[in-house]
């Protein structure tokens, strides 16, 4: 995977700015039925953080969107329902690569052979309100909102009063079913409302999602009985009995108890088809009379579905193929150069404001100095703007790159300190050499080394970090410990009280001892991220003896150079990085007087009360009860660390048949080796 755009600081802010931003559209959405932007919008915020949770997965926040499914119930009259069966939320794709690449994904994960066809089923996707409806012995007991997928509303006297949902089913059915489908409000239904609540001064609904929600969401079903509700059944929950063996025959059979269920739900056995159907349903979308924003696929087998299982909020075996976003033509008005902590210069365009899904959209990144050149772009230029997943929209398209005007040239020197910018041999990105000099990173990384991923300092925010640099007191890390010599000067500051002061200088002085790894990776070291500090920390114990190693490295020691590349996830290029840090007379300033303030103990890890926690387990061979990544996810879960190759480090070499030269190896380092039977005892020994 290329070097991500942003530094490991900066995809943390962003990830914990997206948190917040989705977290707020979640509740507005889910909780109050009142979105403040459009569902291409919200798709684009939450495709944003699975990109950054992607490029950076150490910085996945216990608080992350891709943790949660809708939103937690707030207070409401409504009381509350607790899932039997969770309900889950679905991953999405937008295009047809991403999807083909989720089929290729469920063949990998299945162990599956090319020519074995994998079924697949296909439905439009309706935008409503999720439900889940509970029959025991055939009699509707309890019909829930989703919520946050573990606890819903009570909505059981409102869907009283939606003809689409039976109150009885027919004999034969299970003992305990629960139906799983949207509330939803047809087109014609939703304007017919609007237009009766304009006439009567009343609220007016955004969308018929929104018209749904708020009118199945009502503590006196009365209300909801004057609404024009409908619903059909995508799929189902707890059950004593599913009475068949694939998705397409469970949803005909719950269509023959007299639900509605997808006119479009079909069966297919190629991603052609799965592609072609999506794209017939996207040319009779706009005559549809309901609102859909996609297509559902779904692996057939019920025995597939449960091999493959769920991720944190959704199944594997399920899949939401969204339409495009919207595109629309405006003026790049000009080209601004920002620095980020590492010295990257990134180039961003400023538009003339253009409404693209309901957002008016004002900036573009650029990227990089390629980037400008692939499209040709100069200010004065018309372009095309798309929001399809990202944050910051994405020009797509230069409508007047054959005009003549003078092409945009990148600038040679910073535009903070006018230190030359240049680009590493191999690199894209351009970037500022003037280091800890260039105003634009030394604060910056200063931020980056409070940040709660490195020494996690409370009490010294941006704003903090910015005022004391501009006063002149933060120059280098070792300049925070140093604050409390300033502590009258910064209780003189406007907004400080006795409180504040003490309460940050107590947080900087329980740094004094910090943990090993977080100082290394708050020091912004090129490619040293969160996950890296912690492999090398594991290894070295010591930050003295990280140094001397690769000291040792640069000089072109190679057993040096080994040892840091031996580490499972470590190369050459960390290697290179950690050399030219400890090679630079500023770094080694800055290294120095930070270790005078602050003494790190010796770097050790905690190992988790399982049997393979702690340790790295490497799985050859044909598996014939799982596949790889089946057993690599029983590996991870147990605590372990699943490596793909053998090493010393090695502690467990899982060895199906066929087992060829990891085996050998594994044999001759004197490593533990047992068949796929012993690893399923250590699974089930561990619970």
């Amino acid at each position: 995977m290329a070097e991500p755009d942003l530094s490991e600081a900066e995809a943390a802010n962003e990830l914990m700015r997206l948190a917040k931003q989705i977290a707020h559209h979640d509740r507005l959405y889910h909780a109050e039925d009142s979105p403040e932007i459009s569902d291409p919008e919200y798709d684009a915020l939450v495709r944003r953080n699975a990109e950054l949770e992607a490029l950076f997965p150490h910085l996945v926040r216990d608080d992350s969107p891709s943790r949660k499914v809708g939103h937690a119930v707030a207070a409401s009259p409504l009381s509350k329902v607790t899932h039997e069966v969770r309900m889950m939320s679905l991953d999405n794709a937008f295009n047809a690569e991403e999807v083909e690449e989720w089929v290729a994904r469920v063949r990998r994960f299945l162990s599956l052979d090319e020519a074995e066809p994998v079924a697949i089923t296909a439905e439009d996707k309706i935008d409503g309100l999720s439900c889940s409806l509970r029959y025991e012995q055939g009699k509707l007991v309890r019909a829930a909102t989703r919520g946050d997928g573990q606890v819903g509303e009570d909505v059981t006297a409102n869907v009283a009063h939606i003809a689409d949902i039976p109150q009885e089913l027919p004999d034969g059915v299970p003992d305990v079913f629960e139906v799983r489908g949207e509330v939803y409000m047809s087109k014609a239904d939703f304007a017919a409302l609007n237009a009766a609540q304009h006439e009567a001064g009343g609220k007016l609904f955004a969308n018929p999602r929104n018209a749904a929600a708020g009118s199945l969401r009502q503590k006196d079903a009365s209300v909801t009985a004057q609404r024009p509700l409908r619903f059909w059944a995508y799929g189902w929950g707890a059950a004593s009995d599913v009475p068949a063996t694939t998705q397409h025959e469970v949803m005909r059979m719950i269509e023959s108890w007299g639900f509605p269920v997808s006119p479009f739900l079909t069966l297919t056995n190629s991603v052609d088809a799965m592609l072609d159907h999506y794209a017939e349903i996207g040319r009779q979308r706009p005559d549809l009379p309901y609102e859909i924003d996609g297509v559902v696929y779904k692996v057939n087998r019920l025995d597939w579905q449960q091999r493959l299982g769920f991720v944190a909020k959704a199944p594997r075996w399920a899949l939401a193929h969204k339409f495009p976003a919207e595109r629309a033509e405006t003026t790049l008005e000009a080209i601004d150069i920002q620095v980020g902590r590492t010295g990257k210069l990134t180039p961003v365009g400023r538009l003339a404001p253009v409404l693209v899904g309901g957002v008016t959209v004002t900036n573009v990144t650029l990227h990089n100095r390629d980037e400008i050149a692939r499209l040709g772009v100069r200010p004065g230029d018309r372009v095309v703007v798309q929001r399809a997943g990202d944050v910051i929209p994405q020009l797509v398209e230069n409508l007047t790159r054959d005009e003549p005007r003078d092409p945009f040239v990148f600038p040679e020197r910073c535009p903070e300190c006018d230190s030359e910018a240049v680009a590493e041999e191999g690199e894209v990105d351009v970037r500022c050499t003037g280091g800890l000099i260039c105003p634009a990173q030394r604060t910056e990384r200063l931020k980056h080394f409070v940040s709660r991923k490195a020494l996690d300092i409370e009490g010294l925010g941006e704003k903090t970090i910015d005022q004391f640099f501009a006063l002149g007191w933060l120059e280098s890390p070792a300049d925070i410990f140093r604050l409390k010599d300033r502590r009258e000067a910064i209780l003189a500051l406007e907004g400080w009280q006795d409180k504040s002061v003490e309460n940050l200088l107590a947080s900087i002085e329980a740094k004094r001892e910090p943990d090993a790894a977080r100082l290394l990776f708050g020091l912004g070291i090129r490619h040293v991220g969160e996950v890296t500090a912690r492999d090398l920390m594991k290894n070295f114990h010591e930050l003295r003896v990280l140094r001397q190693v690769a000291e040792k490295a640069r000089n072109g020691d190679e057993e040096a150079a080994s040892d840091i590349t031996s580490i499972d996830g470590v190369g050459p290029t960390v290697v290179t990085a950690l050399g030219d840090f400890f090679h630079e007379p500023h770094n080694l300033v800055v290294w120095e007087d930070l270790l005078s303030e602050v003494t790190p103990p010796r770097y050790e890890i905690e190992v988790l009360d399982s049997p393979v926690a702690g340790k790295t387990v490497v799985f050859t061979g044909k598996l014939e009860t799982m596949s790889r990544d089946e057993a690599k996810a029983q590996a991870e879960r147990l605590g372990a660390k699943a490596a793909g190759s053998v090493s010393a480090k090695t502690d467990l070499l899982v060895a199906g048949p066929g087992a060829g030269s990891k085996l050998k190896k594994a044999q001759e380092l004197g490593i533990e080796v047992t068949d796929e039977a012993g690893w399923a005892e250590i699974v089930k020994a561990a619970g």
